[in-house]
């Protein structure tokens, strides 16, 4: 039984560690840069990750199998993410212009993180647990803001 629980802490730590080399920098950035900005270019940070977090929804047309449990979900859509992020960075690797680009790669890694955060994955790393929280956050507003408008 604790064997169980130590390999459970260890994938954890697994996917911090992933989180921390791949995500948290640009989504350190994103938040920050969404803090700077003055209320006329906030609904475009709204707008950016709420378009990532559709994006990387597990089931896209209508609603995940019942099945799943919300950890399960924030799982996956968190996985998603991730391999945005790494397809993106690999293809701006091509490109000169970088800063669009950059802009959505950090909305996909503030989903990331977020999604994380609610999955429970940060519950043994502090520091990680506060960004998730403001990106979780982050994610929220953007929902809200964006229900509002289509309303």
């Amino acid at each position: 039984m604790f064997g169980w629980f130590k390999s459970e802490k260890r994938e954890q730590q697994r996917k911090i560690k992933l989180d921390r080399k791949h995500l948290e920098a640009r989504s350190r950035r994103f938040l920050k840069n969404y803090l700077n900005a003055d209320e006329t270019r906030k609904p475009q940070f709204y707008r950016a990750v709420e378009e990532a977090s559709k994006q990387c929804q597990p089931v896209k047309s209508g609603l995940p199998p019942p099945e799943l449990e919300d950890a399960q979900i924030a799982e996956a859509t968190s996985g998603a993410a991730m391999k945005m992020v790494l397809g993106r960075e690999e293809w701006a690797a091509l490109k000169k212009d970088e800063r669009i680009s950059d802009f959505v790669t950090d909305a996909y890694a503030t989903v990331g993180i977020a999604y994380h955060r609610a999955a429970g994955v940060y519950t043994i790393d502090k520091e990680m647990q506060k960004l998730g929280t403001a990106a979780v956050h982050l994610l929220t507003m953007a929902t809200s803001y964006i229900k509002a408008q289509n309303d």
